[in-house]
């Protein structure tokens, strides 16, 4: 059974076992998590899609820890304009791992 839901402006599929990388909830490692904005539901055959929510779905989620992702550098440069901007970004991350889906 796999499941799409939204988190933070952004739509994450899964299935239950998976590691998943949300935007930082400031949660406590262990702690357990419940999202009930569920978008679709896809059984071995069927597809459920909700409009726009599936109504009493929800997926369970145990946080795995918090981080900050590799840097990534911005660099903007005009040429002949003696102009030139750096700078880098880190992401917020929290680690969650998928431990049930329900419907």
């Amino acid at each position: 059974m796999q499941v799409i839901f939204k988190n933070g402006g952004k739509q994450y599929k899964a299935q239950v076992g998976d590691i998943l990388l949300l935007d930082k909830l400031s949660l406590e490692p262990k702690s357990k998590l419940e999202i009930t904005e569920v978008l679709a539901i896809i059984n071995d055959e069927s597809l459920e899609v909700g409009n726009p929510l599936i109504a009493n779905a929800k997926v369970e989620l145990e946080v795995i820890n918090e981080g900050r992702a590799k840097k990534v550098i911005v660099f903007k440069k005009r040429r002949r304009k003696d102009s030139k901007t750096k700078r880098g970004f880190r992401r917020d991350f929290t680690r969650v791992k998928v431990t049930n889906i329900s419907k």
